[in-house]
């Protein structure tokens, strides 16, 4: 299977050996990341992007690459995340199949793909991965670091790793551990991925891709990833016109199931399995209540930040709101200014990707309380 590495990529080596939270090293690993704007000489303008598990690190257009990225109407000049203001900078999770290291790469040991001999993945490791690439760059303290989704549990997990790392905090639908419905969704995803016969132990290759299992398994996160509210809003019980063949009985009938089979097919050949395997599993361990006898109050009040947001969505199901409120009377236990902002959108957990009428100013309004960065 091969990477998707975005045009013009820049990339930080690991330290080899790059130790892993749960056993085992990397040898050889790199991070792949994007920038925005420049780094001042008092080198504290600096905002970390953390992304969901999907994601490369291109965010959005700049000079190295005018594709559009993922947060286009996010990051830019005169746009929320402001890069005339801010040294804004995104990686790509350590695991992935977009850049940094992750199954699809290369193990220089055996000159194959790792496939299921890379090491077992934890949030933490994505994390400590991250703070490689920051002090690569020449940071010693980032303005902020903001993480979405799986992006918003990395944050957590840096500031708790790497005291000092950041002055502030965004944490975007993001959680301090996985709750069982999440669980739940994601272990059926990786089910759908492993029962495919074409998936072979994680053996396969561009010829011989389990193609139905990603495809079911995208279909599960699409579901999760927007709210029934806008599913009825979109496409309510619209049916399509002589779609279903006679020899499938049980084909589509429903617009929202083409749009389903349609994301779904878009995507499957552009992620590696196995890599979706790993950084799914990394978010289910994912506890800060670890080392405090699980008590994840105390995980969180032990993260020394000045001051974080956390923002919610009322009707995101796969990390709902509780979680991000969690979050932020934890911190504000440990002495953070920290506030809770839900939010009313009604597209659910995608929505900090799509409502930016919504999610631009609030985080817009928290880095324009921050304090002037130096020249």
């Amino acid at each position: 299977m091969t990477e998707f590495i975005p045009a013009n990529a820049r990339f930080v080596d690991l330290p080899s050996p790059f130790p892993m939270k749960r056993g085992g090293a990397l040898h050889g690993a790199r991070m792949a990341y994007d920038t925005w704007g420049t780094l001042n000489a008092a080198r504290d303008n600096a905002v970390l992007v953390l992304t969901g598990l999907s994601p490369d690190a291109h965010a959005a257009a700049n000079e190295a690459n005018p594709e559009p990225g993922w947060w286009e109407a996010m990051v830019g000049p005169g746009k929320p995340i402001d890069s005339e203001r801010w040294f804004v900078v995104c990686v790509n999770a350590l695991g992935s199949c977009k850049g940094s290291t992750g199954p699809a790469s290369i193990d220089p040991a055996t000159g194959r793909p790792y496939r299921l001999d890379f090491p077992e993945l934890s949030i933490e490791d994505g994390a400590d991965a991250a703070a490689v690439v920051v002090r690569a760059l020449g940071i010693e303290r980032l303005a902020c670091v903001i993480g979405n989704s799986m992006g918003g549990m990395a944050a957590l997990a840096l500031l708790q790793r790497h005291p000092g790392i950041a002055r502030s905090l965004v944490d975007i639908s993001g959680a301090a551990r996985a709750l069982p419905f999440s669980i739940a969704i994601r272990s059926l995803q990786r089910e759908a991925i492993r029962l495919d016969p074409k998936w072979n132990g994680g053996d396969y290759d561009d010829d011989a891709y389990p193609e139905s299992g990603m495809r079911m398994a995208r279909k599960l996160g699409v579901i999760t990833y927007r709210s029934a509210l806008e599913w009825d809003g979109r496409f309510g019980r619209v049916r399509l016109e002589d779609e279903r063949e006679d020899d499938d009985p049980f084909g589509f009938e429903f617009q929202v199931e083409s749009y389903l089979e349609g994301h779904a097919r878009r995507f499957v050949r552009r992620f590696d399995p196995n890599s979706y395997l790993y950084l799914s599993r990394s978010m289910d361990w994912f506890d800060l209540g670890e080392g405090h006898d699980g008590d994840v109050h105390a995980g969180l009040a032990a993260i020394r930040v000045e001051r974080a947001l956390a923002i919610g969505v009322q009707t995101d199901i796969l990390f709902p709101l509780q979680q991000q409120e969690e979050i932020a009377e934890g911190l504000r236990a440990g002495g953070a200014n920290a506030a809770f902002l839900p939010l009313p959108s009604p597209q659910g957990h995608d929505a900090f990707l799509v409502d930016i009428e919504r999610f631009g100013p609030a985080v817009s309004g928290f880095l324009n309380a921050m304090r002037a960065p130096g020249r």
